[in-house]
């Protein structure tokens, strides 16, 4: 049945009441690529009555009165992308479009929706518990960097004035914090969760907001702090003055291989949910419609990006047995065409292996898994994804099996033993016809600074493709950031002329980089450092600059 989102559909359940309401700035799509679907599965799983408000008008209190006062609390997200990202381009302006919005217009959700939303409840109901969750609230759980206001913003458990927040994969937190609050309880110690105390707990003290408001170097140690020791293993509590209260942050929780299974075999419509397809199609849908998640987390850490602060650094992989459980239930499906249009993570091939020392220990403070090259001690190992691939392409009703998540090309190169084999088969019949892969720059400099693989690995994996590929219609397309901390002007048309060399092909599509709250590419953008005790670097913050430098790769303009 579906999850409901009216009073009717209440009804149908024989329910007169909620116990948690669910409110989203996406469109309600019932899939387990989206969050608010999984969290309202895993409550509903757990014997919860569960509904979901999608994209509430937020100048009035109607529709997020709509259902109700729940009994234990609203749970608020943005949806499954920041609000400020789905609402504004990388140069500033207001999008006319939103893939997670009915018909796709933009302007469904507001700024800083959990703000909003959490403000525009207690208009409604002034002492319902209210608990944050969602990307958006994740990456601005401590003193963050705003591009969009160029300032320095408090917690935003502060700012919404809500009870709670969850940070990272919520479904092992959100039903422990449903559990406590039905005794009565409101939990200060459940992991994967912040909260606020007027008391200074025991912990990590990261440096207050009034010290990164002030001092950027103090800014860079407190995102450092943030990264090094949110663990599941060896992660400590960490706390932020700011005013006269103390943000506080449990440690992540710990999930395995049995928990993702439990999560994604629940009873997902996978369909948008009726009362929002009735104001028009939901593009976000299509492209994960026939998709496949095999496994979470990703120890890239690539510094621009906020996977590491979301879901963790830690690689946990799905059973096979549960992913084909899952590829099963597709194929049944009367509109199935045969093709899975993705089967992986947030990088595809980091499936099935991780680092012993890490599972034991936890992540290493002092040096990072991929960075500056592959770590001995990872070993690399693309059988059990090549097994899962032939295993899945042998389903009945499958007819092909498509890889269009990322993959790490310097992990193909590092696994001596079926790195080739991997490749070889992608080629062969797990791509059609390009291969996408996320080199972001050439230059060595600014590769650093992303924390990215060398050039000369890139150039060492495209001699492998081409060799590969030798009478076949395959080709290599690569995401590319311009304006990323560090780069220049002439940076940017050293790109082009490697990507028409190397690559023989012209971008078309190039990425501006966006400063998103908390990350690490965010800081150097913010402080101009390249770390909390590092040497000063260029960075480009005009819109003309940054335009520029777009325009230099994608070939609009050609500076001397």
């Amino acid at each position: 049945m579906n999850i409901p989102m009216n009073r009717k559909e209440m009804m149908r359940r024989g329910w007169d009441g909620l116990d948690i309401i669910l409110v989203t700035g996406d469109a309600f799509i019932d899939h387990p690529s989206f969050g608010t679907a999984l969290i309202a599965r895993v409550l509903e799983a757990a014997g919860w009555r569960v509904g979901v408000i999608s994209q509430p008008d937020w100048k009035n209190t109607e529709d997020i009165s709509a259902l109700g006062r729940p009994r234990l609390f609203f749970g608020v997200t943005s949806g499954n992308v920041d609000s400020m990202v789905a609402n504004y381009t990388s140069s500033g302006k207001k999008r006319k479009s939103d893939d997670y919005t009915p018909g796709g217009v933009g302007g469904a959700r507001p700024d800083r929706a959990v703000i909003v939303y959490s403000n525009l409840i207690r208009r409604a109901f002034k002492d319902v518990r209210i608990v944050l969750g969602g990307v958006e609230a994740s990456l601005r759980r401590f003193s963050h960097y705003d591009w969009w206001s160029n300032k320095v913003r408090k917690s935003v458990l502060l700012d919404s004035k809500a009870d709670l927040l969850v940070y990272g994969m919520g479904e092992k937190p959100i039903l422990e914090v449903s559990r406590r609050l039905a005794s009565g309880e409101l939990p200060a110690d459940v992991p994967g969760t912040v909260v606020w105390s007027s008391a200074r707990p025991q912990g990590v003290e990261l440096p207050s907001h009034e010290e990164v408001s002030a001092d950027h170097r103090r800014y860079f140690k407190s995102v450092r702090l943030l990264y090094d020791e949110t663990d599941p293993v060896r992660g400590q509590l960490l706390y932020q003055l700011q005013d006269s209260r103390f943000v506080i942050q449990n440690p992540p929780p710990r999930i395995d291989s049995n928990d993702l299974d439990s999560f994604y075999r629940l009873p997902y419509t996978r369909q948008v949910h009726p009362a929002c397809l009735e104001k028009g199609p939901v593009k976000a849908l299509e492209t994960v419609r026939y998709s496949i998640t095999t496994h979470r987390g990703c120890y890239g850490q690539c510094n621009f990006c906020a996977i590491t602060l979301h879901q963790g650094r830690i690689v946990v992989s799905r059973s096979e047995e549960s992913i084909i459980e899952e590829v099963s239930l597709l194929s049944r499906s009367p509109d199935f065409r045969g093709t899975i249009t993705d089967l992986g993570g947030p990088t595809a091939n980091m499936y099935g292996y991780e680092c012993p020392v890490k599972l034991k220990k936890g992540a290493c403070k002092d040096k990072r898994c991929l960075f500056p090259e592959v770590c001995a001690s990872l070993r690399p190992d693309h059988s059990r994804y090549i097994g899962l691939l032939e295993r899945v392409a042998s389903v009945p009703g499958v007819k092909h099996v498509f890889v269009s998540s990322g993959i790490r090309y310097d992990l193909i190169l590092a696994d001596k033993v079926y790195g080739r084999e991997f490749l070889r088969r992608l080629i062969e019949k797990h791509i059609s016809g390009q291969l996408k892969i996320a080199p972001e720059h050439s230059s060595d400099r600014v590769l650093e600074l992303m924390g990215k693989p060398s050039r000369e690995t890139l150039e060492k994996f495209l001699k492998e493709f081409y060799e590969l590929s030798k009478g076949k219609k395959r080709y290599v397309i690569g995401y590319f950031i311009a304006a990323h901390p560090g780069c220049r002007l002439e940076d940017m048309v050293r790109l082009r002329r490697f990507v028409a060399g190397e690559m023989n092909y012209r971008p078309e599509q190039v990425q501006i980089f966006t400063p998103t709250p908390s990350t690490i590419s965010t800081a150097m953008y913010f402080t101009e450092l390249d770390g909390p005790e590092g040497r000063q670097i260029f960075v480009e913050t005009s819109f003309t600059g940054r335009m520029k430098q777009k325009d230099a790769l994608s070939g609009k303009e050609s500076p001397k």
